[in-house]
């Protein structure tokens, strides 16, 4: 029976150093995937593993079908054997001496459960994970892919309340990983299962999440769905980590409702979304995607004319490095053909619902941010 999960101020501190979680809360409706999204060392697998049971939280409270499990302050520690869980880790953790079927059938040994009703729920997981015909192969002559289906499988056969993935795609190779990508939500949702998926992957959390989190040094800066992180990120982190890696400093010289005329200075402007509570003087950043920049067009948005001073073509498309008021910025065009020359000036063309203003809080932590994958 899947369950809901509810985090409350969770807080984990190890002996030295900030927090690894700093006041962390989030909800997870019955039959909801949240990807929790963010850089290495920014609290994502811990807290995960406080969910799981595996690391003891210092402070907050986490329930799992409205039972918490886990509340220091009340003296609440449910062991992870008791939480009814699953879970898929990086690594494929599967039994090597094993068949597939075998492999799949272990967590049920232990339950009450006569042998053809265990028979039956292996089939259902193997089905569910396109493993049908292996069943009684040894495991260990499987690809990664097919290993990482099988502990899979061996987490959803009992179908516990709650599945909690730890970046279960990352040791695949890109090709694999794109396909089991794509197959893992149409697994997860065939279930019904609630489940909390961690990765750095962006990409990885828009196809699989109904909602992302995107968490930094220990806080959760923003949960929503894909389309509200991707199209409305909370703070210039959320934006340059999710793909939003060009940047322009200005001043909000006007102010109307939602948008604002940011000055960049020389007599150059442009319309933007105010994605923070901005004063007209206030100093801001302008974050802009790649794809959102266009080339050779000059209707439609903020126009200017830039000059193209790099390109990269990579078959489905190109990139370009282009000269816009002395900054360098990224500009990404779909086609098979590369359609601007290096050395020549170009008319580009921003939608101001694609120029996005923050507070100015000083350069971006860039080295943090994944950027866009081209």
């Amino acid at each position: 029976m899947t369950a809901t999960l509810e985090v409350t101020d969770l807080r984990k501190q190890f002996a030295m150093g900030r927090p690894a979680i700093d006041g962390v809360s989030f909800a997870v409706p019955a039959g909801e995937i949240v990807v929790v999204l963010g850089p290495s060392g920014c609290g994502k697998t811990t807290t995960l593993r406080c969910v799981a049971g595996l690391e003891h939280p210092t402070g907050g409270e986490i329930a799992i079908a409205g039972r918490v499990v886990s509340s220091p302050e009340r003296g609440i520690l449910v062991p992870p054997r008791s939480r009814d869980l699953g879970m898929v880790f990086q690594s494929y953790a599967v039994w090597p001496h094993m068949t597939v079927r075998q492999n799949v059938i272990y967590p049920l040994k232990h339950r009450k459960m006569s042998r053809t009703d265990a028979g039956r729920k292996v089939e259902e997981a193997l089905a569910l994970v396109g493993l049908s015909e292996y069943a009684d192969r040894p495991v260990v002559v499987l690809s990664g892919g097919q290993m990482q289906r099988v502990a899979l499988a061996r987490s959803i056969v009992y179908r516990p309340q709650l599945l909690l993935l730890d970046e279960p795609l990352s040791n695949l190779d890109a090709k694999l990983r794109l396909r089991l990508r794509d197959d893992l939500r149409v697994i997860l949702k065939q279930t019904g299962m609630t489940a909390l998926y961690v990765t750095h992957d962006q990409a990885e959390a828009v196809v699989l999440g109904d909602r992302i989190g995107v968490m930094r040094d220990g806080k959760l800066l923003q949960l929503g769905s894909p389309d509200e992180i991707y199209n409305h990120p909370a703070d210039l982190f959320v934006a340059n980590f999710t793909g939003a890696t060009n940047e322009l400093a200005g001043t909000l010289v006007e102010r109307n409702g939602k948008f604002g005329v940011v000055d960049f200075g020389g007599g150059r402007r442009a319309d933007a979304a105010l994605l923070h509570a901005l004063e007209i003087g206030d100093k801001v950043r302008i974050a802009l995607r790649p794809e959102n920049i266009a080339l050779g067009r000059n209707d439609g948005g903020n126009s200017f004319t830039a000059r193209v001073t790099d390109r990269r073509y990579q078959g489905t498309q190109t990139v370009y490095d282009i000269d816009l008021f002395g900054h360098r910025l990224e500009a990404l065009e779909l086609g098979t053909a590369a359609r601007h020359a290096v050395g020549v000036d170009t008319p580009i063309c921003v939608p101001k619902e694609a120029c996005w203003a923050y507070r100015d809080s000083g350069p971006a932590s860039r080295d943090e941010g994944m950027g866009a994958k081209h």
